[in-house]
């Protein structure tokens, strides 16, 4: 028999009976009931319920052991007394009578528990993090992003994309965030970088004829801790294809990624075709370029009801042109309560509040709005919106571009308060026509909004002859149940016009060819039109797993401090490597 084990601790079945076997694991929870000791001994692959009574040789040495100490138990298998089987459990028909323990290991008193589910301060969670990926629920979620991996990376390999591994030490460049550099010792005051993303490289492939590249690529921003990504680091699907359309990227795409919530959403119904949703559509209807679309709410512009009305505080804004009035239906909200709720909660937001209209038994509008602006035009609202009595509206009002953040949010709130989101379901569209460029108020400038390396709609022409805010990029993100998931385009391959999209953005020529040199130089030499997309592994995980924080998902991640508090990173390092490192800190004062 095997030093160690003949069996793993979820693999006996009642056809096992009667035969002598060898277990080894943790000892996941020890119950005494009256004389017999039960043991549920754990590892990875499952639970066996162990028994031992006071005439076996090993019942004292049982009566030692302590949750999570590490044993060996040798016994025979034998069918469970009638009522005391457990179906829900794999080996619940079963039970081992333990001749023989051997403790492998002991363990000290628990920082935390490691049966059950319970919350824990999660300072304690990542210090112990080794503890904490015991449990059942964390161990089979990590379980369940490696299955995941391994289906994308099988369905790529099914669509004709090859697996290449681009280098993690490479140069800084501007992706948007910024660099985790890396000295370099040989060469005395320069620096690699960690790549925020293999963006480059993987277009240098397809100008290599590669055609068709993906990996499982790690990402590395020095970022400031976001609820929706993890500090530091964190894994993309990356991929690129070469003489492809914004069409052809979708084409490929989207089976693979519909196929992998469709393997891992347990049943829930997966989006079949996916909308294509314009970015500006997106804002107008959701206040968001990454919808909810399991939250029904639409929002409409209803400023033509209050122009030249007795609302004069909406009618007053509106003879500005670039202001609008928009509504957010309010489906089964018409109560004075529910109303004065969603006002409190907006001022909580920072505004000043939210106007609202309720529609009362027999359709009369109610509330300051409607008693401002008359029976007439609050009726021509409820229509436009195809509300009935017992809805109500609610009302932003100004210039779009300051206030469709909060109208999304406010779109967000009723939804989730008027019980209108199916949270048993995965909603996925392509978010299109991005706008190429943005302006920047910090430093009163024009900036790429999105990715600097995406093709301009219209090309070198749009460039030369349109005003750069009106451009739209071949730009798209996939989004799901609100979340971004993942974000591409076509890529603007042309060195004339990469050189035109930077100089707009105030980069130039010499900027280019010393920060981008290499693909710079590649687009002389024959460039194959060329897009991609990447996709976040650990956002995607962490929906299928149904859990909304990242590090439900992630081995060992790092605290909302980027640091690692079961390996003490940060940490300082000693003179003698400064030195190697021609280094010399500068540590702020205080």
């Amino acid at each position: 028999m095997h030093r160690y084990r003949s069996h793993t601790c979820g693999a006996l079945r009642d056809t096992d009976i009667g035969q002598d076997v060898r277990l080894s694991g943790w000892c996941h929870r020890i119950r005494d009931h009256g004389g017999l000791l039960f043991i549920d001994l754990r590892d990875h692959y499952g639970m066996t319920q162990c028994v031992v009574d006071p005439d076996s040789k090993a019942f004292s040495l049982a009566e030692k052991l302590r949750a999570e100490w590490v044993v060996k138990i040798d016994g025979k298998v034998r069918r469970r007394p009638e009522g005391t089987d457990n179906p829900e459990l794999p080996t619940g028909m079963i039970e081992v009578f333990i001749n023989e323990i051997e403790v492998l290991g002991e363990a000290g008193e628990l920082p935390m528990p490691v049966f059950g589910d319970q919350e824990y301060p999660e300072e304690i969670r990542l210090k112990y993090r080794f503890l904490d990926l015991r449990r059942e629920k964390l161990h089979q979620n990590i379980m369940t992003r490696g299955a995941i991996v391994d289906s994308m990376r099988r369905r790529m390999k099914d669509a004709g994309f090859f697996e290449f591994q681009t280098p993690i030490l490479t140069a800084s460049s501007p992706e948007g965030a910024r660099d985790f550099l890396v000295p370099s010792r040989i060469h005395p005051g320069k620096f690699y970088a960690l790549p925020q993303a293999p963006q480059q490289y993987k277009q240098l492939l397809m100008m290599s004829g590669f055609d068709r590249y993906f990996q499982i690529a790690p990402c590395f921003r020095d970022e400031d801790p976001r609820a929706d990504r993890l500090p530091g680091e964190f894994y993309q699907l990356d991929l690129e294809m070469s003489f492809v359309t914004q069409d052809d990227v979708f084409a490929a795409m989207e089976p693979v990624i519909t196929g992998v919530f469709e393997e891992f959403a347990d049943g829930k119904p997966v989006t079949k075709k996916w909308p294509r949703i314009p970015f500006a559509e997106s804002l107008r209807k959701y206040g968001t370029d990454k919808p909810d679309l399991r939250n029904p709410l639409v929002m409409q512009d209803v400023s033509e009801h209050f122009r030249g009305s007795g609302f004069k505080v909406f009618a007053r804004m509106l003879e500005d042109a670039s202001n609008q009035v928009w509504a957010i239906p309010g489906p089964g909200g018409g109560s004075r309560a529910f109303c004065d709720r969603m006002n409190s909660w907006a001022q909580g937001e920072g505004q000043p509040g939210l106007g609202y209209i309720m529609w009362r038994e027999g359709g009369e509008g109610a509330g300051p709005l409607a008693n401002n602006i008359g029976a007439e035009r609050t009726a021509a609202i409820r229509d436009q919106l195809g509300l009935k009595e017992g809805d109500a509206a609610f009302f932003v009002a100004g210039d779009p571009q300051k206030f469709w953040k909060f109208a999304g949010l406010a779109r967000t709130r009723l939804g989730e308060e008027l019980n209108l989101i199916d949270k048993d379901r995965f909603e996925l569209a392509w978010i299109v026509d991005f706008p190429m460029y943005e302006y920047n108020e910090e430093d009163k400038k024009v900036d790429f909004s999105h990715n600097p390396f995406s093709m301009p709609q219209g090309g070198l022409e749009a460039l030369e002859t349109q005003d750069p805010l009106t451009i739209k990029a071949f730009q798209y993100d996939i989004a799901c149940n609100g979340y971004e998931i993942a974000s591409g385009g076509i890529r603007n391959h042309r060195p004339q016009a990469m050189v035109k999209a930077f100089e707009i953005a105030g980069y130039g020529e010499e900027t280019v060819i010393e920060r981008f040199g290499g693909m710079y130089r590649a687009f002389q030499y024959g460039a194959p039109p060329h897009g991609g997309m990447a996709a976040g592994v650990d956002r995607i995980v962490m929906l299928l797993c149904g859990t909304n924080n990242l590090r439900e998902i992630s081995l060992f991640p790092m605290n909302q401090r980027a640091e690692d508090l079961l390996m003490g990173a940060p940490s300082e390092v000693t003179p003698k490597q400064l030195r190697e490192l021609h280094i010399r800190l500068n540590l702020p004062q205080g």
